[in-house]
């Protein structure tokens, strides 16, 4: 059997497994088209309006592509030679089209107020006999849902499977930067992904690239860090993200005070207000869930959750500016002016840095370091890629993004629109300076 998908990043997407049509009819893979690929960045990008399935897909698409190309050109010829072993291939495709399918509603965000993992949670969909999706892998083996969860938690015995949807340079990170780059209308994530298909190949320690197309892995490399920077980080995005936060936490503190609103009870949200929350909760909610209950917290008698919603709901990002370990001693005197001004510091303030979020820069020196990109060279040695390239090394291990104060934008108002705080709008304005924090000048 083969079927197709439409597709604007691959042309098609070749489904020629009966299993992976199976898995993408169930209830739980169904439930990631609900579920934006890329949170907040739409209230940026306007275009970003794609789904973890179409990533998801796109993930699976690319794994079978490079399976296709190392059974035609490496399949392995006895066992222990490094080469392809093509039983892998439908674990591989089960992993990389399953590898997101626990991520929750404005993913990251949720997971930072609910202290919701949602790599445990992937694992629990795979192995739990109350998923579609367990039933579904169980066909193949009793084993096999175990097996495709390892291959997710990089446990799996074969490097060569794991590194195919996790390492620094994956079929989850490819899809990624070009869908995200076409659907956010910047070019910044584009690169040549047939030629980087064509030279990777299999060794015994995992995935490699032949040193001919070193300046496509380069290629590669630049893209990703240049997203990160006009994307991924954008401050805006940022900004929408620590607004979704405070909605979320004011809502979980009024719970827990007894103080929020009996007429808009968030059912669906409650199992995690109280922190005791199984699968079956989880499964249930999406974007849209939390947005129908944002809508219903804009008429919210508690003025800050109500405030929160509608900031959300209508793109009203709060201002921010760069600060750094000279100026942080400011933060608390430009909280106390906000506080002063009449809003809460507590939900009308954060300091959010771009490494806090879930996005990653290539750095072979890190302490978390990564699979590193090894490039094979004609003799069959392999050279790690920034020791070679010198447009990577520029780039490793730098510090990327910045460190950023977020407020009111209300705080940067002119003295002529403001009548009772204008003084203290005034004083907070002296420590801003072409968007960073600045120690004022003695008049």
């Amino acid at each position: 059997m083969e079927k197709v998908l439409r597709d604007p990043i691959h042309n098609y997407i070749f489904i020629q497994h009966q299993v992976i049509l199976d898995l993408i009819n169930t209830r739980e893979f169904q439930r990631l088209r609900r579920i934006r690929q890329l949170g907040t960045s739409n209230s940026t990008f306007h275009g970003a309006e794609h789904s973890r399935f179409t990533h998801s897909v796109g993930v699976y698409e690319i794994t079978r592509q490079i399976c296709e190309l190392f059974q035609r050109n490496y399949p392995s010829k006895k066992k222990g030679d490094g080469l392809w072993d093509d039983h892998e291939r439908l674990v591989a495709l089960c992993a990389a089209l399953l590898h997101d399918i626990g991520h929750g509603p404005y993913s990251h965000t949720f997971e930072h107020i609910f202290h919701t993992d949602h790599e445990a949670i992937t694992a629990e969909i795979l192995t739990s006999k109350t998923t579609e999706v367990n039933q579904v892998l169980r066909r193949v083996s009793s084993n096999f849902p175990q097996e495709v969860a390892s291959v997710i938690q990089k446990t799996y015995p074969n490097p060569q499977v794991v590194q195919m949807i996790s390492s620094q340079i994956d079929a989850d990170r490819m899809d990624y930067l070009l869908r995200d780059s076409y659907y956010t209308g910047t070019n910044y994530g584009t690169f040549d992904l047939t030629r980087i298909l064509r030279v990777m190949r299999p060794y015994k320690r995992g995935i490699t690239f032949h040193i001919s197309g070193m300046h496509a892995v380069e290629d590669y490399i630049v893209s990703r860090f240049q997203m990160y920077q006009q994307v991924y980080f954008h401050p805006v995005s940022r900004s929408m993200e620590v607004i979704l936060s405070h909605l979320l936490k004011r809502a979980k503190v009024l719970y827990e005070k007894g103080k929020l609103d009996t007429a808009i009870t968030p059912h669906l949200l409650l199992p995690f207000f109280k922190n005791n929350f199984c699968l079956s909760d989880y499964l249930k909610l999406d974007d849209g869930v939390l947005t129908t209950y944002f809508i219903h917290w804009c008429d919210s008698s508690d003025k800050i959750l109500s405030d929160l919603a509608k900031r959300f709901l209508n793109r009203k990002p709060l201002k921010s500016v760069r600060f750094n370990s000279r100026t942080t001693v400011l933060l608390p005197k430009l909280r106390d002016l906000v506080n002063e001004a009449g809003y809460d510091a507590e939900y009308y303030t954060a300091t959010n840095d771009s490494y806090d979020l879930p996005y990653d820069a290539y750095d072979p020196t890190s302490q978390k370091q990564r699979t590193q990109i090894e490039l094979m060279q004609d003799d069959g040695t392999l050279v790690e890629l920034s020791t070679i390239s010198n447009l990577v090394a520029a780039i490793t291990g730098k510090v990327s993004g910045d460190e950023r104060f977020f407020f009111p934008k209300e705080m940067l108002a002119r003295s002529s629109q403001v009548e009772v705080f204008a003084p203290i709008y005034k004083e907070f304005q002296s420590y801003i300076k072409n968007g960073r924090i600045t120690v004022p000048k003695l008049s």
